[in-house]
């Protein structure tokens, strides 16, 4: 009898679990003041709490919208660095990283709440129907689209752009003209991150790098022999206001300076073994005199660059200290299409030193604010108010360089403040540049129009009073006139205007060498070069004079004195206009 009751045991205690299960689920649903015990790890309690929320919260969630909204704040207690995308948001996100985004080939701007065409690109879908700069869209696929309470920039780029081969239908106005309707295919529209290369003189080149991209190489690849044709003996590589972009793109553009097995970066994290990236000595460029120049807005890939530079000897870093970004993302997509960008290593320069600056996990806004407190303790202003770590390594040579916190320069360039006024600072805030620049050019394009070169045009402009122009102009659009803080910033405020003009007008690579005539960055470079000094000597000395700018406490938005200012007007011209 004993045999059979055994024989049985496993039985009855399978009925009796699958009752207690049935009996806490029933009590689980029926009874008040319950405490529901099915969370028992904390890798589910995000999961279950959010089934919990959909299943018993009193009023009805969108969920979707509810996780949207949960993660960024799960990922901001890791580090500054680690975001969610929404798949609304990825192509935007990528588009410069890609090189390209696909929509109608126009670059545009909000004129009197009306979506006014600045520039249409050549070869692009606008440009194959006729579209011209000037033109103002008064509809988008026949509703009406006018108005402060209508117009927004996000919401035009939404409507401009879309999946390549799909159309968008667009009434627009042109001066001297009926309202006409034209209908656009979209199609893939490149977006150069080398904007600007060209001879300074018959031997010396400069090339920008907005950002590293997928096409960044090939881009910088066919700048160099078109350089080279024209006779490039020694370069000047401007990466101020580089925020970074794909590693490998600048691994690849670095490998083309250096010597052979020469270390350009490693990265390294908790469930990442070391990795390193060295030279493979078929750079075209290995005895190639150059310098590169940075600053505080220079971040990341163009981090590691100037690092491997720096580390390797190999040339002068000219400017001012780097923004601090030693983390590397690897981007997770969903099936969604949103995407996470992780961070999974970190990664550091051949000396070994991690460039990433402090941060403290969940707190996004002291770490923003570190470029404010550099000007604040007048970093910016003075080379020996720069704040090093006690990290303190060696370049293949000697020479100190510090970690913990970007790259420090070789020669350092101060910010200079001098012309910088109130009425200057309410200029820029107001919008009052852009608005007046774009005015004056739509009012003058007949004339303008002669103007086929960047030197014909600043001359034109030089021969009229364009602040006088500006003045009047601002005072009709609440900036009331003072003519002593106009007169103390009437350089300043020219060279801000002939900047914006000449982006509008012509294009960026005309901007900025109209700009790089007088720039103090792109002068030092040059004496460097024409002086044989741009290989760095053991424990050099900073050859540039230790200056201290001539300070004016007036506050600049973004915390840029009125040169870089200039400069990023002139970035706004490929990143930050709004394309469509």
């Amino acid at each position: 009898m004993a045999k059979q009751a055994s024989k049985y045991t496993p039985i009855f205690v399978a009925i009796g679990v699958v009752f207690g299960i049935f009996i806490g689920s029933f009590l689980a649903n029926h009874l008040g003041g319950k405490r529901v015990s099915i969370i028992n790890s904390s890798s589910s309690k995000i999961s279950d709490m959010l089934h919990l929320i959909d299943d018993y919260y009193v009023d009805t969630v969108d969920m979707e919208n509810l996780t949207e909204r949960a993660l960024p704040s799960i990922l901001r207690e890791l580090d500054p660095h680690s975001k969610y995308i929404s798949a609304a948001d990825v192509e935007a996100s990528m588009q410069e990283l890609n090189g390209s985004f696909s929509g109608i080939g126009v670059r545009f701007t909000i004129y009197d709440d009306t979506v006014c065409v600045v520039r249409v690109i050549e070869g692009g879908p606008s440009d194959k129907v006729g579209l011209k700069a000037g033109d103002r869209i008064l509809a988008i696929n026949g509703k009406p689209y006018i108005g402060k309470d209508v117009v927004s920039n996000d919401t035009t780029m939404k409507l401009l752009k879309g999946p390549k081969g799909t159309s968008v239908s667009l009434t627009l106005l042109r001066r001297g003209q009926k309202p006409f309707t034209k209908t656009i295919v979209r199609d893939d529209v490149p977006l150069p991150s080398v904007d600007a290369a060209y001879m300074l003189d018959k031997t010396a080149a400069y090339v920008r790098i907005t950002t590293f991209g997928s096409t960044t190489y090939d881009e910088f690849m066919m700048a160099m022999d078109d350089l080279s044709a024209k006779g490039m003996k020694s370069l000047i590589i401007d990466l101020r206001g580089n925020l970074g972009g794909y590693m490998e793109t600048a691994v690849s553009i670095a490998n083309e300076f250096l010597e052979d097995n020469k270390l350009i970066v490693y990265t390294q994290g908790r469930k990442s073994p070391r990795e390193e990236r060295r030279s493979n000595g078929k750079g075209r460029f290995q005895k190639m005199p150059f310098v590169v120049l940075v600053d505080e807005t220079s971040a990341s890939a163009s981090e590691i660059m100037a690092g491997a530079f720096q580390d390797n000897d190999r040339a002068m870093i000219v400017g001012r200290r780097t923004f601090g970004k030693g983390l590397v993302q690897v981007p997770i997509e969903f099936a969604d299409g949103s995407m996470l960008r992780l961070t999974k290593a970190r990664y550091y320069t051949p000396s070994g030193r991690c460039l990433q600056k402090p941060y403290s996990p969940g707190d996004e806004e002291e770490y923003e604010s570190d470029l404010l407190q550099r000007a604040e303790s007048g970093e910016y202003f003075s080379q020996d108010s720069i704040k090093h770590s006690d990290e303190k390594y060696r370049t293949s040579i000697g020479r100190t360089v510090y970690g913990g916190g970007g790259i420090t320069a070789d020669i350092f360039i101060p910010k200079d403040t001098i012309g910088a006024t109130e009425y200057l600072r309410d200029a820029i805030l107001k919008g009052l540049i852009n608005k007046f620049s774009f005015s004056f050019v739509d009012n003058n394009r007949s004339r303008l129009d002669n103007f086929k070169t960047e030197t014909a045009l600043e001359n034109y402009l030089n021969s009229i009073d364009i602040v006088e122009q500006f003045a009047q102009y601002a005072a009709k659009n609440e900036l009331p006139r003072k003519d002593d803080q106009l007169k103390k910033s009437a350089k300043l405020l020219k060279e801000y205007l002939l900047t914006n003009i000449l982006i509008d007008q012509l294009d960026t690579q005309g901007a900025v060498e109209y700009l790089n005539r007088t720039d103090e960055f792109v002068l030092k470079a040059l004496e460097l070069i024409k002086t044989n000094k741009t290989y760095p000597e053991q424990e050099t000395k900073a050859l540039g004079k230790k200056a201290v700018a001539k300070v004016s406490h007036i506050a600049f938005p973004m915390v840029y004195a009125p040169r870089t200012l200039a400069l990023h007007f002139v970035s706004a011209a490929n990143r930050h206009w709004n394309n469509g």
